[in-house]
């Protein structure tokens, strides 16, 4: 069975929770209460296996504290991560400024390809939800962007998830695949 683990990362405020709850379908939480530096979610989804495979895939999602005052652990907490989802409040427009630390910190520096990479920019309930395509940075501009509203089209969100996911286990399972034949040559 391949592993991956996936690290939710952002602003505070940015629905990182609200949205990994719902996509690894796990509580749902009623009122806001910031993470206090990561919590750990395990789950397997059936639609995805490895490179057409029938292998099946477990995931650990990372759900990562958006306080600034936990960067000392993020070192460890990139450690062995095979996926980075940047979360941002697409009402926010300090958010915008910040995903490009989020970025830096957490793709750039751990030398990730953009693929291993998801950008979701979180519409929170009664929004309204501006859908167009945000003012982003050159790096980011780069990325994979998706617009989530639990609120008017979670199905949405959840199948763009499952792409996502996908495309990390094929990049997991060919990282894998070259490892044995190094070992095998």
């Amino acid at each position: 069975m391949l592993k991956a683990k996936i690290l939710f990362v952002g602003p505070c405020e940015s629905g990182k929770t609200v949205l990994a709850n719902f996509l690894t379908e796990s509580s749902d939480i009623t009122e806001y209460n910031p993470t206090q530096g990561v919590r750990i979610l395990e789950f397997e989804n059936p639609h995805v296996t490895s490179n057409n495979k029938s292998t099946r895939c477990e995931f650990e999602l990372w759900d990562c504290g958006g306080d600034s005052k936990f960067e000392s652990c993020w070192p460890a907490l990139m450690k062995d991560a095979h996926g980075v989802v940047i979360v941002f409040n697409a009402d926010m427009p300090s958010h915008l400024k910040e995903i490009e630390m989020w970025y830096s910190c957490f793709v750039h520096q751990q030398l990730l390809q953009d693929t291993q990479c998801l950008l979701i920019a979180h519409h929170k309930p009664g929004s309204g939800g501006d859908t167009g395509t945000p003012s982003l940075s050159p790096p980011l501009s780069k990325l994979k962007l998706v617009h989530s509203n639990l609120e008017e089209d979670p199905e949405e969100i959840r199948m763009e998830f499952t792409k996502y996911l996908k495309s990390v286990v094929n990049s997991v399972s060919e990282s894998r695949d070259r490892e044995e034949m190094l070992i095998i040559t």
